[in-house]
């Protein structure tokens, strides 16, 4: 057996081989030690804090694979790519995998060549998972986002319930379960529903001395932005609602020069997103302004900024986007850019994209019958799906119908995706049948086997594009030659540049219109209630801004952080603040408005700016250019 003093030298040379650390971060070794030594254990780590190296070091260290039991497949494909980049061999299983691909990964973890095995809680009842979960020898469980299984956390998912029955028939495993946003009643209900053992609970301060956060009321977002990005060269992220949002201010950003701003959202292709995001994690000062599409799963500590150009819809959300800054430890800012009457916008949007209970099951109802799927009936197939064709049938707006599709993908009724990905095409026919065809299709189809190979025998991932340049046909063209060849069923063809879904679950009205139509009722009062609390904090300007985030988090007694935009406005108020010097230093290099004054003297609270502003013009030391703008006298 591996005495204490090798053990700990073989952690940190894991450490070291793997991540390239000398050291761990606050609780990372305490947490890794409690579960090697094979204790339940709790950690409550904001982002940032490196959670996931909690379970990814100690699954080298033990015999066996771990299981890794996530919520999101963006996440779960995030975490393995990283995995295998640092030659850490870690798979995932998914509903779009094929059966020979889950074989695939299923030999490798019996053979012992695995160590990290993602799945979603959805697949801990799926029958074959657990005929050959048998056969693999676990070295514990990790349950990543536990707060998912807390019907009051932010993104509640009732299959984290499957774990307690998972672990029931794994008594003997030791399980972690990790979280960045917890209240103190989901942290109670964490431990209960994953029935953990005298668990060791670590849980570390939410605060974050080194960001400095600013809640800003603003009428011109647009300028407002320009106006921080101008006088910064550092590496950051701005937030969008929308991707329209993200591709308009990336636009303005750059016919105003600032070229180092890029977008970044769900419709970009697999090959855009990590060609942006691979420039902006290789950069000091490029800027990526995004929907929350961006931020799971990033390791980059030099983020100088967030920007939140919109209010997030949780207080959760946002503390863990603002979390994305100064990893480092290093002074760092967050600003959160309103106006009243966005809030009322907002207000109203949350309402509309909410469905009652006879829109929520048309909705579902139409599904089912535009792809002629029976009551108890699962087909194998994906669909194509149009937007605006449910969107005419139902009359419906798009954000109640993603609102319930979504809601469907969450809880794997159905696999929905909405992101741009390569085409699919297979050949439904055998080769020596083309020659019975029409010559138009039987031409090119001979066409397609000789451009695309392996189509004959199974699903092939290609580009339309691609195939264009090949065959000299154009995109447009190809793609109505492939829609007509799919509606005589020669082929099967999915476009990649549209939403598709495949069901998961077969049909069944009663739990529809019961079980499901509950929940998902809960989870939308439980949306409102977030946005309410989150409103509060935006639009309170009396109370320290860290201090709000740390009692909504159950931090009791906490001392204001003396350095957001409200504590600063409350010592101005108090003691004034002669900062005339600093004024005359900046407007010696060229002429500025408070704006920029505020922001070239370390966002300064523009109120006091304005008071030294008056001394120095009836001093006459400085002189309005116009209504906005002050130079030197």
């Amino acid at each position: 057996m591996i005495s204490s003093h090798d053990f700990q030298k073989l952690k940190y040379e894991t450490l070291k081989h793997f991540w390239g650390y000398d050291n761990f971060r606050d609780s990372q070794e305490e947490i890794i030690d409690s579960i090697i030594y094979g204790k339940d254990t709790l950690a409550l780590l904001p982002t940032g804090a490196g959670k996931s190296l909690c379970y990814q070091l100690p699954a080298l260290l033990k015999e066996g694979v771990c299981l890794v039991i996530s919520p999101l497949l963006a996440l779960m494909k995030d975490q393995v790519n990283q995995l295998k980049f640092h030659q850490i061999e870690a798979e995932y299983l998914s509903s779009e995998l094929d059966d020979y691909d889950a074989e695939v990964i299923y030999s490798r973890c019996k053979e012992g060549l695995t160590k990290l095995l993602y799945v979603s809680p959805e697949r801990l009842t799926n029958t074959q998972f657990l005929q050959n979960i048998e056969e693999i020898q676990l070295s514990f469980i990790a349950v990543d986002e536990a707060h998912c299984i807390s019907e009051w956390g932010q993104d509640f998912r009732p299959s984290y319930q499957n774990i307690k029955q998972f672990r029931k028939n794994n008594p003997e495993i030791a399980c972690l379960a990790l979280t960045a946003t917890a209240t103190t009643k989901v942290l109670e209900e964490i431990k209960t529903k994953l029935e953990l053992k005298s668990p060791t609970v670590f849980q570390k301060s939410f605060k974050r001395g080194n960001i400095k956060i600013f809640t800003e009321e603003v009428s011109d977002k647009y300028q407002r932005v320009f106006d921080i990005l101008k006088y910064t060269t550092k590496s950051g992220i701005i937030y969008v609602r929308t991707r329209k949002d993200a591709e308009q201010l990336t636009e303005f950003l750059h016919q105003k020069h600032l070229k180092n701003v890029d977008f970044f959202h769900a419709g970009l292709t697999t090959k855009e997103k990590n060609t942006r995001q691979n420039a902006w994690n290789n950069s000091n000062q490029n800027v990526l302004i995004s929907t929350n599409a961006f931020g799971m799963g990033i390791d980059k500590d030099n983020v100088r900024f967030v920007i939140h150009f919109s209010p997030s819809p949780s207080i959760e959300n946002y503390y863990q986007e603002i979390g994305r800054t100064g990893r480092d430890g290093k002074k760092s800012f967050a600003f959160l850019l309103w106006n009243k009457q966005e809030i009322l916008n907002f207000d109203q949007i949350l309402k509309n994209q909410i469905p009652n209970k006879t829109e929520f099951l048309k909705i579902i109802t139409y599904l089912y019958s535009i792809f002629q799927v029976a009551e108890y009936e699962l087909p194998e197939k994906v669909f194509q799906l149009n937007m605006a064709g449910i969107q005419n049938f139902t009359k419906y707006s798009k954000a109640k119908i993603n609102n319930v599709l979504t809601f469907l993908h969450n809880q794997e009724i159905i696999y929905f995706n909405d992101n741009k990905t390569l085409s699919s095409l297979e050949l439904l026919m055998k080769s020596d049948e083309i020659d019975q065809l029409p010559q138009k299709d039987a031409y090119f189809i001979e066409l397609l086997l000789r451009s695309i190979s392996g189509i004959a025998t199974h699903k092939v991932m290609f580009s339309e594009q691609q195939l264009s340049k090949k065959i000299e046909v154009s995109a447009h063209i190809i793609k109505e030659r492939l829609k007509e060849l799919q509606q005589k069923n020669y082929i099967e063809y999915i476009d990649g540049a549209l939403s598709s879904i495949k069901f998961l679950k077969p049909r069944d009205e009663r739990v529809i219109n019961n079980a499901y139509w509950k929940l998902f009722e809960h989870i939308q009062k439980n949306k409102i209630q977030k946005w309410e609390e989150m409103k509060f904090y935006i639009e309170d300007n009396q109370y320290c801004k860290m201090k709000l985030i740390l009692s909504y988090f159950g931090e009791k007694n906490t001392k204001n952080c003396e350095n957001c935009s409200v504590c600063e406005k409350n010592k101005q108020s108090v003691f004034g603040k002669n900062i005339s010097l600093e004024i005359i230093n900046v407007l010696s290099k060229k002429p500025a408005t408070v704006e920029e004054l505020s922001i070239q003297l370390t966002y300064h609270p523009k109120d006091n700016i304005l008071e030294n502003l008056i001394y120095l013009l009836d001093s006459g030391k400085v002189k309005m250019l116009n209504f906005r703008t002050y130079a030197l006298a």
